[in-house]
């Protein structure tokens, strides 16, 4: 079965990341005494006394808000609570109840969906602290302190009781999960947007407006995916704000838990030296990768300009010359397909095995095409050849001696490699082992 949501929504500041956190088990969520700080939708699967669902985590609701960027999480959080389950309203004693919680409540009361009452920052827990909160009319309100971790326990009991009843269990099939990486701008969401035919995060002009990466699963030809979208990288030096250090942080950490990245690229631009850094991390992780260069439509063109940006791609991205990419424009949607086809295309080169036999014939071939190197009067020897894993393709060449290998001649049997297998989109790893050579 598909696994309950759990929306936690409420007004800024009463510890909404900080619960989500707890319970989850992470750090997904950015935890900062500052409004608006979680500003979209972070899901994470949880689990309790062997209930299994899906908690997410919102932005802090400002109802009367005008100012855009509140309205922008005001539409996240009220997304959340048309597709949950359950919420649960977090509260927080220390404010007791504030004209903002009775509006939030009222919204939730014309959801009609199951809210569990939440009082957090109860760290000195006195039962009369919550007889105001009776006032929300959202039933019997529970006291916790996320930052003690206290009450936890019946918080979540009240909301099992809420879960749909499934009897049989849906039986899990393997999930893509898609990093969508990029320079601040570069349209990383709206590309996320546009696959998911809806706006699950917010697209604006204000740089830095996604700020967590965000998981969201969905299918596809019955397929299952979970898109990452995360926080714009931006160089180090221009990485003043903590809270946007901490954004690149686990952006970078998104590319290392997903199977495939798209790096989005803004074609208006051009790719740039903190592209290419951004390439080189996702190379470095040994990760297949698609480079998306987004915007295609605002760029004038003639029969050459295409050409003309590959080969400065080629000149760039000469380190991984196996890369892949998709000229699109996620604001009109042109070829955004070609994106996940890709996508889906690098993963499998990246799980690709290659029989030993059939290695070491390529390999052979290889060495009597082109002879080994030799140093100092001793000659390289190439005894045979196994694929030893892959995501990334990993290959072992067993030899006499690994100092006579240089670094051109690895080149070559790489590319021979390449040539004769396709594995674009993806690098792949060749090791030398040192064999006794008794001859």
């Amino acid at each position: 079965m598909n696994k309950p949501i759990v929306a936690i929504v409420g007004r800024p500041n009463v510890g909404k990341s900080t619960f989500f956190n707890k319970i989850t088990g992470t750090k997904i969520s950015i935890v900062k005494d500052h409004p608006g700080v979680t500003r979209d939708r972070i899901y994470c699967d949880a689990e309790w006394c062997g209930y299994k669902f899906t908690l997410v985590d919102t932005g802090g609701i400002e109802l009367k808000s005008q100012d855009e960027m509140w309205m922008h999480i005001k539409k996240q959080a009220e997304l959340a609570i048309d597709a949950a389950d359950v919420i649960i309203f977090m509260t927080s004693a220390k404010d007791g109840v504030t004209s903002a919680d009775a509006e939030v409540a009222e919204r939730l009361r014309k959801s009609r969906k199951p809210v569990v009452l939440v009082v957090n920052k109860l760290d000195n827990y006195r039962r009369e602290e919550l007889f105001d909160f009776y006032a929300l009319g959202l039933g019997e309100p529970i006291g916790v302190s996320s930052e003690q971790s206290k009450g936890f326990g019946d918080c979540l009991e009240e909301v099992c009781k809420n879960f749909p009843k499934n009897d049989e269990d849906e039986a899990e099939s393997e999930v893509i999960k898609i990093a969508v990486v990029g320079k601040p701008n570069a349209g990383k969401s709206s590309l996320v947007n546009k696959i998911l035919g809806y706006d699950r995060t917010i697209v604006s002009d204000i740089s830095g407006t996604t700020r967590d990466a965000i998981d969201t699963p969905f299918t596809l030809d019955d397929q299952k995916y979970v898109l990452i979208d995360t926080a714009g990288i931006r160089k180090k030096k221009a990485v003043e704000e903590d809270i946007e250090y901490y954004s690149v942080i686990r952006a970078l950490g998104s590319v290392r838990r997903a199977d495939v990245s798209l790096i989005v690229v803004d074609s208006e631009v051009g790719l740039t030296e903190q592209d290419v850094k951004i390439a080189g991390y996702v190379h470095e992780q040994g990760k297949p990768s698609v480079i998306v260069m987004n915007k295609w439509d605002v760029i004038e063109k003639d029969t050459n300009t295409i050409n003309e940006f590959r080969k400065k791609l080629d000149n760039d991205l000469a380190f991984m010359d196996y890369y892949k990419s998709a000229f699109i424009s996620a604001k009109t949607g042109q070829r955004i397909e070609k994106t996940l086809v890709a996508a889906k295309e690098a993963l499998e080169n990246s799980k690709k095995r290659i029989t030993t036999g059939t290695l070491n014939e390529v390999i052979g071939d290889a060495v009597r095409m082109n002879e080994p190197p030799s140093k100092k009067g001793r000659r390289l020897k190439i005894y045979y050849s196994v694929q030893d894993g892959v995501c990334p393709p990993t290959f072992v060449i067993f030899v006499n001696n690994a100092e006579l290998v240089h670094f051109s001649y690895k080149r070559y049997l790489e590319n021979v490699i390449r040539k004769t297998f396709d594995f674009s989109g993806t690098p792949i790893r060749i090791f030398f082992k040192e064999k006794n050579d008794n001859q």
